[in-house]
């Protein structure tokens, strides 16, 4: 079974804010030189993510001018575009665009597009407020899974009450055939509160990126109990070695199929079951 890393940035250099540069150069450990030609070549990501162990990627857009910075859909597009191992996710900011639902329609109708990434806490918003309930609609009806930023953020601006995984119970609720998942497991405050809504609901998903892999039995102490439900991601690159991540989830004192599932069964099911391979 391949590894795949349901969590992937690329970022347009020109458009972040100065504190996400500063941030993603001291936690990568790279200067934003060898990022910026990482981010903007495939073939070379490509080679960076195969040499740390890892068959496919979800490539995430941000478009998030406030808090972090902007990377269109149309240039993630380009980017992943006859790259298979590259799994694109569009991102409808719901203040900059005038219609949402149909953004994300021709996000993965024209563009190609394999799943939609909200941002609640870079944007402002609850994951139910009733304005983003037409994009979850589009999304089920177009078959894709809706990634949703929980738990904390350390980037200026950002506003932490939209981060509370609670807010995914409604969504849960009134679009039981849409795919949810939890982006970085509620971290700091609602690792619980996370893992129980992936399990109250057979829809939704806690994804791990940006938690610390040695830390996971701390943040989830019945994490094998929910081993179908749990998805990695790296939050590449905001972190120093993809290798490093995958190397500490497979010393964990946990079973050989539960460390599979995490490490791609999941992730490759849900991709298979969203027709989105």
């Amino acid at each position: 079974m391949p590894v795949i890393d349901f969590h992937l940035h690329i970022m347009d250099a020109a458009k972040l804010q100065p504190w996400t540069t500063d941030y993603l150069v001291e936690s990568s450990g790279e200067g934003m030189e060898h990022l910026t030609m990482l981010m903007t070549s495939p073939d070379l990501l490509l080679d960076m993510l195969h040499e740390n162990g890892v068959d496919r990627a979800v490539v995430l857009t941000e478009i998030s001018p406030i808090t972090t910075g902007v990377i269109s859909n149309e240039a993630v597009a380009v980017f992943c575009e006859g790259h298979d191992a590259l799994i694109p996710f569009a991102n409808v900011n719901p203040f900059m665009v005038s219609n949402p639902a149909q953004e994300l329609v021709r996000c993965v109708l024209e563009m190609g597009f394999q799943g939609l990434k909200l941002y609640p806490t870079y944007q402002g918003f609850y994951a139910n407020d009733s304005m983003i309930y037409p994009v979850y609609a589009k999304a089920q009806g177009l078959g894709i899974p809706v990634m949703i930023h929980t738990g904390s953020s350390i980037f200026s601006g950002a506003r932490l009450k939209y981060g509370d995984p609670l807010w995914i119970d409604d969504v849960a609720v009134d679009f039981p055939e849409l795919t949810l998942i939890q982006a970085h497991g509620g971290r700091g405050f609602w690792y619980q509160r996370a893992l129980f809504m992936a399990r109250l609901h057979k829809n939704v998903y806690v994804e791990i990126a940006g938690l610390p892999p040695h830390k996971l039995l701390e943040y989830f102490p019945d994490l094998e109990k929910s081993a179908d439900k749990i998805i990695f991601g790296s939050d590449w690159p905001g972190l120093r070695s993809i290798k490093q991540n995958l190397e500490a989830i497979r010393s964990l004192p946990l079973a050989d199929d539960t460390k599979a599932k995490i490490l791609g069964e999941n992730a490759a099911r849900l991709l298979d079951d969203a027709r989105c391979v």
